[in-house]
């Protein structure tokens, strides 16, 4: 029987293939489903391309590729029999990975499409010829390290040298204290992707990238003014380092200093406490030291109880990967809305790889912010969803909101797109106020006469002083009066223009301390089964209302000069190319300075103007009278276009002009809003080419009629071709809510709640309960789904 099976296998021995250095075999998951060695079919990996794939999918590779030959992977779990004492212990921590269970491992070669088995302990009574080789590549195989293992370093092990500059940086001694929040750009007011010279102190914007980090490279223009080598992105400081960058090596770079470097500005990194790590039960990490709040961890993962484990459809666990439990309570959500048929616990090592792809945090592994995840995958889809049917649909809703001038009482509506609502935890509203009080007079006379501190006292917060909070009237920060044309004071309030089919809550307990210390809010939110919103529908403008005129800031000029700040060498480059003076003065200033290659594409997307060569003209060198804001020239000037720099930066990247200026007005001028914009309207691009007319402003008040409560699909510019709105009445039914353990989003375990046939089931890991007692007080994020009208 051998050597009949060795013949049989003989024609096949060209496809065989011993895994060289750089292969990656695929032996613990399948390519197309979640599919592993334990599953009730196994595994197959291919003996060409070490592919791996389940049973249902290895019938499709042979008739696709012909490849015929693989090796079939079959792990037998057995249970071992504990105690009796022991088995209430075992069954809240279960693990296939823990010491409960035994294995048994089978493999043998399988020959497409007649199924010959060949059990790999026999294959030395094959004939010698195929025996020799054959061995050596099923023993390669085996032996192989499975492909996430092996590349689970390269995700995080990065090739960072230490920087040239990081041991004899000057730094200057100008007083300069950076607070741990509120930061903007010094220059163009941006809050995001901000760099802090290590050098004076300067925070500015970086540079904008295709991978959706923004801004209008300030930070290196800065850096070509004053050679000032060293920067550090703000939002990535952590106890255990930052991101530092070195505009002299132009790369990412360590700064072993670091700490001295910005405890020279303030942020004192030296006295915030390291994180440690141990590995649970669970294979995930936890904080090794006191726990802030024990009984947080096990109200939120019901210890104690004597849960009763679910299986089937539906009720699929996912396996920890290390630190993968963000990813897997968001899926978990993310699939109960679809139903997928799922096995018993998978492991999305394949989905982690995908889906993180090219993305400096997901991509590690590390612990990460459940909330960020969300997004992430929001916007993941919505980019890959163009032209198709978008399920990130049944999350998007508009956002009115509208400011205020307190001098004039004149307004501005706007809409922005978003996908959560992020609603504060007002301590001042807390339920226990008092109990508060006397706790932390406690705590502070235990600190001054060192003894241990009273157990901590949770603020109970109710739901309503959240939203509250969240819709009250807010200032302003250097709001600019378009009714004054100076700065004034203002406020924003904030308002639903439509309401999403499901509706994502999140509740902000995360914060950094004075200190610059990351601290997590202990707070218990009495959050509701059933939300009515309805009030909360934005009305648009209301009779006796006086719009706001529709002009933008002038750009402010220096002090000690009134002509503007142009790169001349950069202007007198695209001179000599042969474009005119005029334009190629206007280019370099609309592209802030960047350099000559930004300008010439800014000059390719505007030469078709009619006054492409004409002088620049700013609107703070114009008479502010009544002439340049009342009459149509004026208004042509000052009114309706974004501003030039960002319309450049996007038509730079190939955009063509109107459909950037479109993706800008729809995302009230956020550059990283407007690029997703820009891709999720491709059929905008053909229209644009076409024509050149809709240079409109669209129907801000689109979705404003407090009367339209019926369910409908819409777009924020009016138009069908736009992002798709599922607006519907404001009355919502929680289903689901994520939970964080810990005292830092970096660190800490995630379990899910879902409620699944009108029972609560709780998601830890692998591990799917009916649960006894869901602690929603104490979630992070909170997910509704909209009731019917009727």
């Amino acid at each position: 029987m051998a050597a009949d099976l060795g013949e049989l296998l003989v024609p096949y021995m060209p496809t065989i293939r011993v895994p060289r250095t750089g292969d990656r075999v695929f032996k613990s998951e399948c390519a197309f489903s979640f599919d592993s060695p334990e599953s009730e079919g196994g595994l197959y990996v291919c003996m060409n391309t070490f592919l791996g794939f389940g049973r249902e999918h290895v019938e499709r590779h042979y008739r696709k590729t012909g490849q015929s030959v693989y090796m079939h992977l079959k792990r037998h779990v057995k249970e071992v029999r504990l105690p009796p004492a022991l088995c209430s212990l075992s069954e809240l921590n279960r693990d296939f990975n823990g010491e409960d269970y035994e294995y048994e491992d089978e493999a043998k070669l399988v020959i497409f499409p007649d199924h010959f088995e060949i059990p790999l302990p026999n294959i030395e009574e094959l004939p010698a010829l195929v025996s020799e080789s054959v061995t050596i590549a099923c023993d390669a195989v085996l032996n192989a390290p499975s492909a996430y293992k092996k590349q689970e370093p390269e995700s995080w092990e990065e090739e960072i040298q230490v920087s040239r500059h990081a041991r004899s940086l000057r730094q200057l001694d100008n007083g300069v204290r950076i607070p741990p929040s509120g930061w903007k750009c010094q220059k163009c007011e941006m809050r995001e992707n901000l760099w802090l010279n290590l050098t004076d102190g300067a925070v500015l914007c970086g540079k904008w990238f295709f991978d959706g980090s923004g801004g209008n490279g300030h930070a290196l223009e800065h850096y070509r003014e004053t050679n000032y080598p060293l920067a550090v992105k703000l939002d990535t400081i952590t106890p255990d380092g930052a991101d530092v960058y070195s505009f002299e090596e132009e790369e990412a770079v360590l700064d072993p200093h670091v700490s001295e470097h910005l405890s020279h500005f303030g942020i004192d990194m030296l006295q915030m406490q390291k994180r440690r790590f141990m590995t649970t039960e669970n294979g995930h990490h936890t904080d090794n030291k006191p726990r802030p709040r024990v009984s947080e961890w096990e109200v939120i993962q019901e210890s104690g109880m004597k849960l009763k484990e679910v299986y089937g459809s539906g009720y699929t666990g996912i396996k920890n990967l290390g630190n993968s439990c963000y990813l897997s309570t968001v899926m978990q959500v993310l699939f109960n809305l679809i139903e997928q048929h799922q096995q018993k616990g998978i492991s999305a090592r394949m989905l982690k790889a995908l889906v993180s792809r090219g993305h400096p945090e997901f991509s590690s592994n590390r612990q990460q912010d459940a909330h960020e995840f969300l997004l992430h995958m929001i916007n993941l889809v919505e980019r890959n969803s163009a032209g198709s049917e978008n399920p990130s649909d049944v999350f998007r809703f508009l956002v009115e909101e509208r400011v205020q001038c307190c001098q004039t009482r004149r307004v501005r509506y706007t809409q922005r797109v978003d996908y959560c609502i992020q609603l504060p935890a007002p301590f001042e509203a807390a339920s226990n106020r008092e109990e508060l009080l006397a706790y932390e007079v406690k705590r502070k006379e235990a600190e001054e006469n060192m003894r241990p501190s009273p157990e901590p006292v949770r603020a109970r917060i109710p739901f309503t002083a959240c939203l509250q909070a969240f819709t009250e009237p807010e200032n302003v920060p250097d709001f600019w009066s378009s009714a004054l044309q100076a700065k004034s004071a203002g406020v924003k309030t904030s308002r639903f223009a439509s309401f999403p089919e499901y509706l994502v809550v999140q509740i902000k307990k995360f914060t950094f301390g004075v200190d610059w210390v990351p601290k997590k809010l202990d707070v218990a939110i009495d959050v509701p089964d059933f939300l009515d919103l309805n009030r909360l529908r934005a009305t648009g403008l209301q009779a006796g209302e006086e719009e706001l005129p529709d002009l933008m800031p002038p750009i402010v000029l220096p002090e000690d000069t009134r002509a503007p700040e142009i790169d001349e060498a950069a202007v007198m480059q695209l001179a000599e190319m042969g474009f005119p003076l005029e334009a190629c003065r206007k280019a370099v200033y609309y592209t802030g300075n960047m350099g000559p290659e930004m300008a010439f594409n800014w000059i390719i997307a505007h030469m078709e103007e009619p006054d492409f060569a004409e002088p620049l003209t700013l609107p703070s060198m114009i008479d502010p009278g009544p002439s340049a804001g009342d009459s149509p020239t004026g208004a042509a000037l000052l009114g309706n276009s974004p501003p030039e720099e960002s319309i450049a930066i996007l038509t730079s990247m190939g955009f063509p002009r109107t459909h950037s200026i479109h993706a800008l007005k729809a995302t009230n001028n956020n550059l990283e809003r407007a690029l997703d914009w820009i891709f999720t309207h491709p059929e905008e691009e053909e229209s644009d080419a076409l024509s050149d007319m809709a240079d409109t402003e669209p129907n801000d008040n689109a979705f404003s009629n407090a009367n339209s409560h019926s369910d409908s699909t819409l777009s924020p510019d009016g138009d069908a071709s736009g992002p798709r709105v599922k607006d519907g009445p404001g009355r919502y039914e929680l289903f689901a809510f994520i939970s964080h353990m810990g005292a830092s989003t970096m660190s800490g375990h995630y379990v899910c709640h879902i409620k699944k046939e009108g029972r609560w089931v709780i998601y830890n890991d692998h591990k799917v309960c009916l649960s006894e007692r869901p602690p929603k007080d104490l979630g992070y994020i909170y997910f509704y789904h909209r009731l019917s009208s009727s």
